[in-house]
């Protein structure tokens, strides 16, 4: 495992995972955007493993809390997220992995997994679907 610096916050760490803050499960959010579009494609969760597998692959790897498992992106679908650069928010709590995406990034088949607006112009207000299925 590649050893880094880490500065966050004007503390410097010996080694980058130092930095990050897990939740009492041993998460932490991890949202996927596209590089070039910086679209938002999908929030999963990730633990020290995923994390690492993720910066040692270059492809996402996530936690899938719902079957409590490693869930390496694309691995049945062929839709890989090959990683170009991952952030950690100024808190340490979220990272950002800015993808190159393959395929879709959503299980309903749509390009990203937020294409549910909510509608501020009806009362009561309502969420509508914008269906992007395969449209980036």
């Amino acid at each position: 495992m590649n050893t880094m610096n880490t500065t966050l916050q004007g503390k410097v760490s010996t080694n980058w995972l130092d930095a990050v803050k897990w939740n009492s499960q041993g998460l932490v959010p991890a949202i996927a955007q596209e590089v070039g579009t910086n679209k938002i494609l999908m929030m999963a969760w990730m633990n020290l493993a995923s994390l690492q597998e993720t910066v040692e692959l270059g492809q996402a790897v996530y936690w899938s809390r719902s079957r409590g498992k490693r869930w390496h992106k694309g691995e049945e679908s062929g839709h890989f997220q090959k990683v170009k650069e991952i952030l950690l928010d100024c808190d340490g709590d979220t990272i950002v992995l800015m993808v190159e995406q393959t395929g879709v990034a959503c299980h309903t088949g749509a390009h990203s997994c937020f294409f549910n607006l909510l509608d501020q112009s009806q009362t009561p207000y309502v969420w509508q679907s914008e269906t992007q299925k395969n449209d980036h």
